[in-house]
């Protein structure tokens, strides 16, 4: 007879509409940068015609806004930097590299959970489709109690 094992099981995360109609407008505003230019630019390219995008849209925005990382009640000046913050309400974090390794998913998560934020994007315009490219990242709270689960 199988026992009841225990897993760890994430919490759901609910998106804000807000937040998820703002995720769109990121998505299309990729698009449209990436149908214009394609890959093979530098980041900072990309950046600037993003941010010009979002404008363009009506979406306010911050370019290279610094993130504040608190430890033990003492500020960190890290000099971590987000991309873009759509609307105080939505991370932005764009890359032009050959490949997303796992250290550009971190840096996102971490970035989400520093600022609280539900949902973060991590777009790489080097790709050949801009689809490709495009992760939606989630900030999923830390579980306290193991959700028991029988296999």
């Amino acid at each position: 007879m199988n026992s009841p094992r225990i897993i760890q099981r994430p919490e759901k995360v609910t998106v804000p509409d807000d937040i998820e109609r703002l995720a769109t407008v990121a998505v299309d505003s990729a698009f449209a940068v990436h149908s214009e230019l394609g890959p093979g630019l530098l980041e900072s390219a990309y950046e600037a015609c993003f941010a010009h995008e979002l404008e363009l849209r009506g979406i306010k925005y911050q370019r290279q806004l610094p993130v504040p990382l608190h430890y033990k009640g003492k500020l960190i000046e890290a000099g971590f930097r987000a991309d873009v913050l759509m609307e105080q309400r939505l991370l932005i974090e764009l890359k032009a590299v050959e490949q997303v390794i796992p250290v550009h998913k971190a840096q996102v998560i971490t970035y989400l959970k520093i600022l609280k934020f539900p949902l973060g994007l991590l777009i790489n315009f080097n790709e050949v489709l801009i689809k490709h490219g495009i992760q939606r990242i989630l900030n999923i709270p830390k579980q306290t109690q193991p959700v028991p689960f029988t296999l």
